[in-house]
């Protein structure tokens, strides 16, 4: 009788378990127990901008074939000068990367280091160093990877095994992988050549085109917190070495003390002899002598959070371009600097490449996406083929037959455009327009008549868009007379009532 009780409690309790794990299933939210492994992501638009580029690296030996590093859209590869263009680096563990570097030895080895090398309130980080020897087909991930933002790398033009890795750091946070590292091994095994400290990475690393072992590094003291940036401080340094990175000199002769913000340097390949360097807070400097001393030559300067990068003509040492809003050229050796011809491109530069061959050609990446000229700047071709808008945050209404879509984008305006549409052809450009300028944020539609659109700009900027007629009107909010300013977020939350 005990017996026969007892695997009656026995097979109640399994009974009980059993019940229980299938009640918990049954309890899962909807979305976990729903399989959206037959659901795959279309493009559906808009062409009529792309997004932000953080470097490009153009193949030395077939300039058809050229790789775009983007700030949250990952790598992409084109062969045939940008007519087309497919992504290499979607199935990796980042998709923000900050810099991209080919091994002169093979163009077909390709470096990535993830996690954007600005310092914008907008940059995502990433998970270290990434590699490919088969033009992209593949990669593996090298290490360091709490660097989170890598500034630049560089690698032997003799010996590819050794790499050199300028490794930002954290921006929000003290530590992780900051400082110079060096790889003899391909990138196996790294060592940190160069330290400042928890709060100090380093944006910039240098070869002398001449000498391998000759190493430049520009250090950057930087954070951002919630309520401000903090762009500079007194370990933000230029460094050099002459051993391969062995030993390391600050260089001080002719740069300013104390506080610093972010540097970037520029080396003519015309002219190594020659190091530029322009100094966040104090200006354009120009070392004649490899870094042993420096004469200051213009105040000009750029934001350290999003800009401070030179170009250096291929052939000419006293052209230098510097990334910037509006792009400048410096054609006297950094004394005078003027805005280059931009007309009909987007603003906010952040990578130039330059055809050694012939200097007119050049490709620029800019908040706006890729333009390339072929006659100095004169004229920009606009490549509409990169799908990398940023989006901060989209909304959808009801409308029929096909619903709409609507989003914010970093620097290329508030945009809506249907989810689907009857033409033959797919979306097009036609179909898209524009409810707002600026920096796009937060989008809301009015639940009682959906032609009413709320669309926000940077600092809560806000209008009232009306989709029958294309009529905007400004409803940012301001202070009455003799109140204080109101203080706004760059990304303001916006809510309409869904009563009243």
């Amino acid at each position: 009788m005990i017996k026969r009780f007892l695997t009656f409690g026995l097979s109640l309790i399994s009974s009980m378990i059993v019940a229980q794990e299938t009640g918990s299933e049954d309890n899962k939210p909807l979305i976990e127990k729903t399989s959206l492994s037959a659901l795959k992501f279309r493009s559906i638009g808009p062409a009529l901008t792309s997004g932000r580029i953080a470097d490009l690296a153009v193949n030395p030996n077939n300039h058809a074939e050229y790789y775009v590093a983007t700030a949250s859209g990952g790598v992409w590869k084109t062969t045939n000068h940008g007519i087309t263009y497919h992504p290499v680096f979607d199935d990796q563990g980042s998709y923000s990367i900050g810099c991209i570097t080919l091994d002169p030895s093979n163009p077909h080895v390709i470096w990535v280091g993830s996690g954007e090398n600005n310092n914008q309130r907008s940059v995502a980080y990433g998970d270290g160093i990434y590699k490919s020897e088969d033009g992209g087909k593949s990669w593996s991930n090298m290490g360091l990877k709490n660097s989170e933002h890598i500034g630049m790398i560089v690698v032997h033009p003799e010996n590819p095994d050794v790499v050199y890795v300028a490794a930002y750091g954290p921006l929000w946070s003290s530590g992780g992988d900051r400082g110079i590292y060096k790889s003899t091994d391909g990138g196996k095994n790294w060592e940190k050549i160069l330290d400042v400290s928890e709060n100090t990475g380093f944006n910039e690393i240098h070869m002398d085109p001449r000498n391998p072992d000759v190493l430049y590094a520009t250090a950057h003291q930087r954070r951002r917190h919630v309520w401000t940036y903090i762009s500079g401080g007194p370990e933000s340094a230029i460094y050099k070495s002459t051993d391969g990175g062995k030993n390391w000199t600050q260089l001080k002769n002719g740069i300013p003390s104390g506080d610093k913000g972010r540097i970037a340097l520029a080396i003519p390949p015309s002219n190594p002899d020659v190091v530029y360097a322009m100094v966040e807070g104090h200006g354009v400097y120009r070392s004649d002598d490899r870094g042993a001393s420096f004469s200051f030559q213009n105040p000009y300067e750029t934001s350290g959070n999003y800009y401070v990068e030179l170009v250096p003509h291929p052939t000419d040492e006293n052209t230098v371009y510097s990334m910037d809003t509006y792009m400048h050229v410096s054609r006297d050796g950094g004394k005078s600097w003027n805005r280059l011809p931009e007309d009909k491109k987007h603003v906010d530069n952040h990578c130039l490449w330059i055809n050694p061959d012939n200097p007119d050609q050049m490709i620029a990446g800019c908040d706006g996406g890729l333009y390339e000229t072929y006659d100095n700047a004169a004229n920009w071709q606009f490549k509409p083929n990169l799908p990398i808008t940023q989006f901060y945050k989209v909304a959808v209404d009801n409308a029929l037959p096909f619903y709409n879509i609507y989003g914010g984008t970093q620097d290329n305006f508030s945009l809506g455009g249907p989810s689907r549409t009857t033409n033959r052809s797919g979306i097009t450009n036609a179909d898209w327009f524009v409810t707002n300028t600026g920096d796009g944020f937060e989008t809301v539609i009015d639940p009682v008549d959906p032609n009413i659109i709320y669309a926000q700009s940077q600092y809560g900027g806000l209008v009232r868009y009306d989709k029958k007629n294309g009529e905007s009107v400004g409803i940012h909010p301001s202070p009455a007379y003799g109140e204080a300013a109101y203080r706004w977020n760059w990304d303001a939350p916006l809510l309409i009532s869904p009563h009243d």
